[in-house]
C-alpha cells in the first residue's frame, strides 16, 4: 500500500505510520489488493485527508466501512463518485440538509466539494473487500482513524464533530469535549433515520457554531 497522501497531513501522522501495527496494515492491505478487487481504488484509499487539509479542517464526520460495491467508495465516507446512484444513508442525508437548510437535492453524491471546505469525512475502516461488508476491520485501520480523532482533538481547537449511529457515538470519548463540539444523531440509514436523523439539524447547527466563531461556514 503506498501512502498517497497530502504533506500537510503525512507530516503529522508520521508517527503513527511508523508503529509495528500500521506496518502490518499495510502490508495486509498491500496483500488483499493484490489478491482481491478491494474499494476505493489504491490511490483514494487516503482521499479524506487529500481533499480536506489539517489547517482547513472545521468539520469531522465519521463512517464506518465504505461502500463495497463497485463504482461506489471514493475515499470519503458516505460519498460517492459522479453519476452513481445516491445510496439509502446519502439519500436521507440530502433530504435532511433539504429540510434543514431549504436546498434542493443535489445530482451528484460526491461529497468532494464539502471536503474541500474543511469537512473530514472519515470512515473508521479506510478500505474494504469487494462486496464483503467490514471484511478490513479489525485489521489495524481502527486503531489508526481513532488515533487521527486523538490527534485532532488534542491539536485543533473549535472543531465540530458530527457522530451518527452508535458506532461514530462511541468516538465521544475520544475528543475534549472542551474545546469542540459533538453533535449526535441516529445514523442516516432507512432502519435509524425516522427515530431522530430527520429533524436533528445537524447541517444549520453546524454553521451556527462556526459562524459564532467567526469561521466561514460551509455551503451544503
Amino acid at each position: 500500500m503506498q501512502l498517497k497522501i497530502a504533506d500537510n497531513w503525512k507530516n503529522i501522522l508520521q508517527p503513527f505510520f511508523n508503529k509495528p501495527y500500521f506496518k502490518e496494515l499495510t502490508s495486509f492491505v498491500a496483500s488483499e489488493y493484490k489478491n482481491h478487487l478491494c474499494f476505493p481504488k489504491e490511490e483514494e484509499i487516503f482521499a479524506a485527508f487529500n481533499f480536506c487539509s489539517f489547517d482547513a479542517l472545521k468539520v469531522v464526520i465519521i463512517g464506518q466501512d465504505p461502500y463495497h460495491d463497485e463504482n461506489q467508495a471514493n475515499g470519503l465516507c458516505f460519498s460517492v463518485k459522479e453519476g452513481i446512484k445516491h445510496p439509502p444513508s446519502l439519500k436521507n442525508i440530502f433530504k435532511e440538509i433539504a429540510t434543514d437548510l431549504g436546498k434542493e437535492i443535489p445530482q451528484s453524491g460526491n461529497l468532494e466539494k464539502w471536503a474541500k471546505q474543511g469537512v473530514l469525512l472519515l470512515n473508521a475502516t479506510l478500505t474494504v473487500r469487494a462486496h464483503e461488508p467490514g471484511s478490513h476491520q479489525k485489521k489495524g485501520w481502527e486503531t489508526f482513524t481513532n488515533e487521527v480523532i486523538e490527534l485532532i482533538s488534542t491539536e485543533k481547537e473549535n472543531v465540530v464533530f458530527l457522530l451518527w449511529g452508535k458506532f461514530a457515538e462511541s468516538k465521544t470519548t475520544l475528543i475534549n469535549l472542551d474545546k469542540h463540539t459533538v453533535f449526535r444523531a441516529p445514523h442516516p440509514s432507512p432502519l435509524g433515520a425516522w427515530r431522530g436523523w430527520f429533524g436533528s439539524k445537524h447541517f444549520s447547527k453546524t454553521n451556527e457554531v462556526l459562524k459564532r466563531l467567526n469561521i466561514s461556514k460551509i455551503k451544503w
